[in-house]
């Protein structure tokens, strides 16, 4: 059988799933585990395909890095892939597929994976020195507090009896950004 596993990082990114959830399909997967979320948070769907997928199966992503965080996160994916006896079929790997069926094919995806993770500390690497100079030159804010331009919902909502959990559940921010706004007093 093959199972696909579909991610996007933002819940604005809905073309990019759904572009992912065709090709998986036209692949010929019969069942798709799709998600939107960070890499780095709990991926509650990757965790119920890597149970579902039995002996035989084959796990099809689009690229590397809609499954793995890192190289090591990687390595773990494809041991208990491995563990279960599923290959890990990756659709586009540089302009071409990739199968973990085959030693050539662990090489490779291994490698890349290495690559990637390497990529993307680089990348992170620019990012903080940029932040930096910016903020040398004046010219860095930082990310808007989001939570806190909801403040005055938070306190109509607290003033009409809302629990925190409630509020916090309702706007889809923090119960601790509730708790804050609400110790602030702020009402902006």
């Amino acid at each position: 059988m093959l199972v696909g596993y579909a991610r996007v990082s933002t819940a604005d990114q809905c073309a990019g799933l759904e572009a992912q959830e065709r090709e998986l399909r036209a692949t010929g997967c019969t069942r798709l585990f799709t998600e939107r979320v960070s890499s780095v948070a709990e991926r509650n769907e990757l965790a119920a395909c890597l149970d579902f997928v039995r002996d035989g199966d084959t796990l099809v992503v689009m690229r590397l890095d809609r499954l793995a965080r890192s190289t090591a996160d990687l390595l773990a994916i494809i041991e208990t892939l491995e563990g279960k006896g599923v290959a890990l079929r990756i659709l586009d790997f540089g302009g071409q597929a990739v199968d973990t069926k085959s030693p050539a094919g662990r090489l490779v995806v291994t490698m890349f994976g290495a690559v990637a993770q390497f990529e993307r500390e680089l990348a992170m690497v620019r990012q903080r020195e940029g932040i930096a100079k910016a903020k040398s030159l004046g010219k860095y804010r930082g990310r808007a507090p989001t939570a806190r331009r909801l403040a005055p919902q938070v306190h109509d909502l607290h003033a009409t009896g809302v629990r925190a959990c409630e509020i916090a559940s309702r706007l889809q921010i923090s119960r601790s950004s509730v708790y804050r706004i609400l110790s602030d007093g702020q009402a902006a």
